[in-house]
């Protein structure tokens, strides 16, 4: 079992995560973020990272995100649930039946910091999410970054052709906006637009023109 000590920094809780409490940590960390979402009042999507190495048998898994939902009255189709394309995945296979059943249950799935790593479109070839969230090392910068636009094009049209929405993250400069507005992107997140807050909704701002 993990338990947050007191002053303990979230690194320091994830350091203790291993294979014996990762199961339970997953599910922890689920609950606890649909339990926040319906105190909160979020009206847009809910992102959940899951741990694919975590999940056992995704029909059972889920069952506790569906009741916490239920019983603090989430709408369940506001829920995504992502995968980071930073975690190594020990079973693709095994993965696709996580997918799907999520699929089959009605919720949007997504590729989380996409071209972080090293096996994105190798994952996105495995199957296709609802959506991507392009990583920030991809989007920092890329107003003056010609090599990163087209990259972005790229995986804009790759996107386009799998009917994939496609969410640019790390988004700090009206230039950065400008450009992927430009280039097409719908959706973007970012310091620009509003800081991370602790249990509560902050301020969202958006920039001019």
């Amino acid at each position: 079992m993990v338990r947050a000590q007191a002053g303990g920094s979230a690194a320091e809780v994830l350091d203790r995560v291993n294979d014996d409490n990762r199961y339970f940590f997953d599910q922890t960390c689920r609950v606890k973020a649909v339990e926040l979402a319906a105190r909160l009042g979020l009206t847009a999507r809910l992102s959940i990272n899951f741990m694919p190495n975590a999940v056992y048998e995704a029909a059972t898994c889920i069952r506790a995100t569906l009741q916490a939902a239920q019983q603090c009255g989430f709408p369940t189709q506001q829920l995504v649930f992502e995968i980071t394309e930073n975690e190594r995945l020990v079973d693709k296979e095994h993965l696709k039946r996580i997918i799907k059943e999520y699929k089959r249950q009605g919720f949007k799935t997504a590729i989380d910091d996409f071209g972080a790593g090293y096996s994105g479109l190798n994952l996105l070839s495995e199957f296709q999410p609802d959506l991507i969230k392009l990583d920030m090392d991809l989007t920092r910068h890329i107003d003056s970054d010609q090599v990163r636009q087209a990259i972005v094009r790229g995986i804009l049209g790759v996107c386009q052709a799998l009917q994939i929405e496609v969410v640019a993250e790390g988004i700090e400069t009206v230039a950065e906006f400008k450009t992927l507005r430009g280039m097409g992107v719908p959706y973007m997140q970012g310091y620009l637009f509003a800081r991370p807050a602790y249990e509560k909704l902050p301020a969202v701002h958006w920039p001019a023109g």
